[in-house]
């Protein structure tokens, strides 16, 4: 998968962000022997847990840049994922065998996406020409007739052939290229907390991965190596400092203990469903948090930016050494749109939407229809392709 090292200082690409979608940018551009630059503006890789879901496809182009192996030995396999009722148990668990077909890996892996930037960090070290700079904050992008410049907070320029935005929500690249950022904000803060005890204790037939559905109060529990993390919905009009106090009373059903589970930390947050009006401006490309996010229900929105990565970043290799094509380039970057809008964010919205179903009739027609899929072979592996990111890659190429 390598070409002939990219020496000339002009084919030199920047990247904007040192978490998974900036960290596989660089491998993949590195792996075919052209000069990177990682900008980060933290001090040092990102501590918090944040993702924690990687999915079949996503393994698999790990696996395919060397960094597969590593992650499996550091994350927990979950062959399965269920729906749940929050009074009634399990409604429906889909078994991920049903993918073997159709993928090397037929299964979810729970793991933090802190486990996977240090991997993806120490192979770039393996790669003359690439170099990764912390505390190194940019603040706009200045486009020229021969590249573009980043331009830091201290006012120093790095400058490239190209820029690869992988910066986040508040992306300052995607700002200061312009690109707007269309979409809408959920009503409810979603909060996070992670558990020091197993609600499989409590809870029947738990699955590693259980969305519960629930009206007024949905839950969604995931199963990592070091935790059980929990995620609810939180009303408008109170404090995240009260809603912190009331965790352990709103999770009462799922721990022995009277005064509620063993929280080792939570959060509270805004969750936004928004997508760039363009994901290449000039010499600069947007990935993952900068170019979309959405809620993390389904778990897609970690695995979709490294899919953007592998995906534009192939491109923009093989444009960079004379394999492919800017048509090439621009195509797969509008690919990558078109995916964020109709599948990630349409799948991850109907997740929500399938949480809170409140009507009684539309209620017992869901959970009728989870039964029903899961019976029935064929159904399950059609849902399966889909929740499991399979079929928003159907055409799509990755390796070489």
């Amino acid at each position: 998968m390598s070409a002939s090292p990219a020496t000339n200082v002009n084919a030199r690409v920047v990247i904007v962000g040192a978490g998974p979608v900036g960290l596989t940018a660089a491998l993949v551009l590195a792996r075919r022997g052209l000069p990177v630059t990682v900008l980060e503006a933290g001090s040092q890789l990102a501590a918090e847990s944040r993702a924690s879901t990687f999915h079949p496809p996503t393994l698999e182009m790990l696996a395919d840049l060397g960094v597969g192996d590593a992650l499996m030995e550091r994350g927990l396999v979950a062959g399965s994922f269920q729906f749940r009722d929050r009074n009634e148990g399990p409604v429906a668990t889909l078994d991920l065998s049903l993918l073997a077909g159709d993928t090397r890996f037929p299964f979810r892996l729970q793991c933090e996406q802190n486990k996977l930037t240090p991997l993806l960090l120490n192979a770039l070290g393996r790669y003359p020409g690439t170099e990764v700079r912390f505390g190194a904050r940019v603040a706009a992008v200045e486009r020229t007739s021969r590249g573009v410049h980043a331009v830091l907070g201290d006012g120093s320029r790095v400058r490239g052939a190209w820029l690869v935005g992988a910066d986040g929500a508040h992306s300052a690249v995607r700002h200061s290229v312009g690109a707007e950022f269309h979409g809408m904000t959920y009503p409810e803060r979603f909060m996070v907390a992670s558990l020091n005890e197993d609600p499989g204790a409590v809870l029947h037939d738990l699955a590693p991965i259980a969305y519960v559905l629930d009206p007024d109060e949905w839950m969604v529990l995931l199963r990592t190596p070091d935790h059980w993390r929990v995620l609810l919905p939180t009303p408008e009009g109170t404090s995240d400092e009260a809603e912190l106090l009331r965790l352990p009373r709103r999770l009462l059903d799922i721990t022995r203990d009277v005064r509620g589970p063993d929280i080792a930390h939570a959060s509270v947050y805004r969750v936004h469903q928004r997508v760039a009006g363009t994901f290449r401006s000039g010499r600069v490309l947007l990935c993952g948090d900068a170019a979309h996010v959405n809620n993390p229900l389904g778990g897609m929105g970690m695995n979709s930016g490294i899919h953007d990565a592998v995906l534009m970043g192939s491109a923009l290799a093989d444009l960079m050494t004379g394999e492919g094509s800017e048509e090439e380039l621009i195509a797969c970057a509008e690919e990558r749109r078109t995916c964020a809008l109709r599948y990630v964010g349409a799948e991850a919205h109907a997740n929500w939407e399938r949480l809170r179903t409140r009507d009684p009739a539309e209620r017992a027609r869901l959970l009728a229809d989870l039964r029903a899929m899961t019976a029935d072979p064929v159904a399950a592996r059609r849902s399966l392709l889909r929740s499991s990111m399979i079929d928003s890659l159907r055409g799509a190429r990755w390796s070489r």
